[in-house]
């Protein structure tokens, strides 16, 4: 006689594990072209609370190098005698040096910040940001023999722009993507909040590929918040908007004019949620307009702090509850951007000052911008509940050039928020030599942890179910750990 008390396996949890041994052995291809499948036939694990995600690009390719630097004597008298004294960040003697971390490591080693990110420093030391070290775009784990030897696939175009920023935002180097990594992970938690009122995936840069999905479409937002269509507002807008809801014989027609009053509606929504916080005074800790780099030069404005500004204005309304004006989301995912890393020459003003020129503005500026939006989501009691990233192109050549720094591949990023498990380093720091175990042969640093890791261990945090990682990083399944720690 059988033996009744045997548990029953629920149709939904038969279909979960077979959709995950799926993914394990099947056509990866198949799991990204078809994210309305896998919506339906493994639905997310239910959330009840709120969580966002998000993404600064630095747009250039950040030089890393100068961002972190090892401060023990030794080791910083190596990093100095490759940087050159036209590069090179001092660690003691000059007005301006780097500052220190009280690091709880993961080599042992002591680093510092560029000296122009004081605030940045502040956060680390408050376990409120966490740096990983040397991640990059990867096909498969590789070693500089098999780098050199051709052994293993690398990623294609390595050190271009275009392709790198496309691999960076996809999480795919080895095959032509057709969405982004935040646009999957928008795309499988849709079915926690189907009848969202705003879109998941929101930009205050414009177009990009991170948040290109299958289902959810990006929605892109200015600095002073949505769109409207220029000169048409009141009793024009109402009977345009009454004219686009008419039914139209012609299919197509009907199709733009559903897009149409869709956005207008949409606009309302998003600008009268967002109204209640446009006061310049809303914010504890203002979001700076204009920037001033503590190490020396001119004030300037903030492109960075003003879409920081909005995206906390945007998850203040989205966290908020529909009853009190607000979007009621369970999930968002934010993109912002901001250009001028693509520092090939007057990266700073020359020998004897290191420490001040573009590159020393432009980190002055994310250290500024990250730290008012950190101090908005405290304000906002969302602290552990927001966790902002950095990515960009790839780092920069450890030699320089002359004045600036040229492409390279691995680099360092932060991660920051109260969920973060911070005042740590992640991931292995490059051993600083030319044709070094870690170098390609030009001071490119050959990347110890994959992208796919990186992003990977987020995606985790925001809600993406563990059988559905696979569906959001293809590649995942080569590299050895797929959460890293930090979060």
């Amino acid at each position: 006689m059988k033996d009744k008390s045997v548990s029953v396996i629920t149709r939904r949890g038969f279909i979960r594990q077979a959709a995950c041994a799926a993914l394990g052995t099947g056509a990866l291809s198949a799991a990204i072209g078809d994210l309305r499948f896998i919506n339906s036939a493994v639905a997310q694990s239910a959330v009840s609370d709120y969580k966002a995600l998000v993404c600064i690009f630095l747009s250039g390719g950040n030089d890393a190098n100068n961002l972190i630097i090892p401060t023990i004597p030794s080791e910083h008298a190596d990093y100095a005698a490759i940087r050159s004294d036209v590069l090179a960040i001092p660690i003691s003697g000059a007005p301006n040096v780097a500052i220190p971390l009280s690091s709880l490591s993961s080599d042992g080693h002591d680093y510092g910040l560029h000296p122009a990110c004081p605030e940045l420093a502040t956060l680390y030391n408050e376990s409120k940001l966490a740096v990983l070290f040397n991640t990059g775009t990867l096909v498969y784990p590789m070693t500089r023999a098999e780098y050199r030897s051709g052994i293993l696939q690398k990623p294609p175009q390595l050190f271009s722009h275009s392709d790198q920023v496309t691999q960076w935002q996809t999480s795919i180097p080895d095959r032509p993507p057709l969405t982004g990594w935040g646009g999957r992970c928008a795309d499988l938690l849709a079915a926690v909040q189907p009848s969202a009122p705003i879109s998941l995936a929101v930009t205050v840069a414009g177009a990009n590929t991170f948040e290109v999905g299958n289902v959810v479409s990006q929605y892109s937002v200015t600095t002073s918040g949505a769109i409207n269509l220029s000169s048409v507002s009141g009793t024009r807008l109402q009977s345009l908007t009454n004219l686009l809801a008419l039914p139209y014989p012609n299919l197509q027609v009907q199709a733009y004019a559903d897009v149409g009053e869709h956005a207008i509606q949409t606009g309302g929504l998003l600008n009268a949620a967002i109204a209640s916080s446009a006061a310049t005074n809303y914010w504890a800790t203002p979001f700076p307009t204009t920037v001033t780099s503590p190490t020396g030069g001119n004030p300037f404005n903030s492109s960075l702090a003003s879409q920081l500004r909005m995206i906390a204005r945007l998850i203040e309304a989205g966290s908020r509850s529909a009853g009190n004006g607000g979007f009621g989301m369970k999930r968002q995912i934010f993109f912002c951007q901001v250009g001028g890393y693509d520092t090939h020459s007057s990266q700073t003003p020359g020998a004897a000052n290191t420490t001040a020129g573009s590159h020393a503005n432009l980190l002055a500026e994310l250290s500024q911008g990250m730290n008012a939006f950190q101090r908005a989501m405290e304000q906002l009691g969302l602290s552990d509940k927001v966790t902002t990233f950095t990515g960009s192109d790839f780092g920069r050549t450890f030699p320089g050039n002359g004045d600036g720094s040229d492409h390279g591949w691995g680099s360092h990023h932060l991660i920051m928020g109260g969920a973060v498990n911070g005042r740590r380093t992640y991931g292995r720091f490059p051993t600083l030599a030319v044709n070094g175990p870690d170098d390609t042969s030009t001071g490119r640093w050959i990347p110890t942890t994959a992208i796919d890791q990186y992003f990977a261990t987020l995606a985790t945090w925001f809600g993406v179910d563990n059988c559905n990682l696979s569906t959001v990083f293809p590649n995942l399944g080569r590299f050895s750990s797929p959460n890293l720690g930090f979060v």
